[in-house]
């Protein structure tokens, strides 16, 4: 399409005496990048998609149990202070 716009636009310009083919040059120029982008927005493999929705996908049970015997299912970590080496007092420290 840029090439018949590109052509359009120098016959235009040198094809003289100017009358109305002059005009039909400059309309085609404008007009056609127009149609150059509905062309390419146009998809030929339109179908209808309805939406989804995401709570069908979801579980509606915890799909894991827990092993038998283990307790509860829960994890719980906890910190644990660190440790200090005790200072060395006869090192000569003042």
């Amino acid at each position: 399409m840029m090439g018949i716009r590109i052509a359009c636009f120098i016959l235009m310009v040198v094809i003289t005496p100017y009358g109305w083919y002059t005009w039909v040059f400059g309309i085609a120029a404008i007009v056609l990048p127009y149609i150059a982008v509905v062309l390419a927005n146009v998809s030929s493999d339109v179908e209808r998609t309805d939406p989804e929705n995401p709570e069908r996908a979801l579980p509606a049970a915890p799909s894991g149990t827990p092993a038998a015997g283990t307790g509860s299912p829960v994890l719980r970590i906890e910190e644990t202070h660190a440790i200090e080496k005790p200072r060395d007092e006869s090192s000569g420290a003042a």
